[in-house]
């Protein structure tokens, strides 16, 4: 079980109330596929994703990108049981999508970077490590099924 300070809990709860889920979903999903371009295999319906200009105007990258946020939106409002909230999810992307965990982590690299630049200098180093705690127990609870 993870501990949680009150800072902790505050601040991730504040920057899930004020994120604008429409654009910051769609924005790591798509730094994702951009950056970490083998992460692409997992969306072969979306089409063709070849170059950043495609990928950001890609209406199911943005679906799937909000998609992603509401399902953080579950772990914010389960904090003290994470791995219990994403167990299906978890199942989910093991046995049927066969997603490669580390993935996970990638996807969560690129929403630090996009939380981070739309919060600017409110992006403390204090909030970065409650986000980044928060990130690492998600990526956890959803590569569980895995281990």
């Amino acid at each position: 079980m993870v501990e949680w300070t009150d800072f902790e809990r505050a601040t991730i709860q504040s920057i899930f109330s004020k994120m604008d889920y429409d654009d910051v979903g769609p924005a790591a999903l798509s730094r994702c596929l951009v950056v970490y371009p083998w992460t692409q295999r997992y969306f072969g319906n979306f089409g063709n994703l070849y170059n950043a200009t495609v990928t950001a105007g890609n209406p199911m990258v943005a679906a799937h990108g909000k998609t992603v946020l509401r399902g953080l939106d579950r772990a914010v409002k389960n904090l003290d049981d994470i791995k219990a909230t994403y167990a299906e999810l978890s199942v989910l992307h093991s046995e049927k999508l066969h997603v490669d965990p580390d993935n996970f982590r990638l996807l969560a690299d690129c929403l630090t970077i996009v939380v981070a630049a739309r919060m600017g200098a409110d992006f403390t180093a204090d909030v970065q490590g409650a986000f980044q705690k928060f990130l690492a127990v998600v990526v956890s609870s959803l590569g569980r099924q895995y281990h």
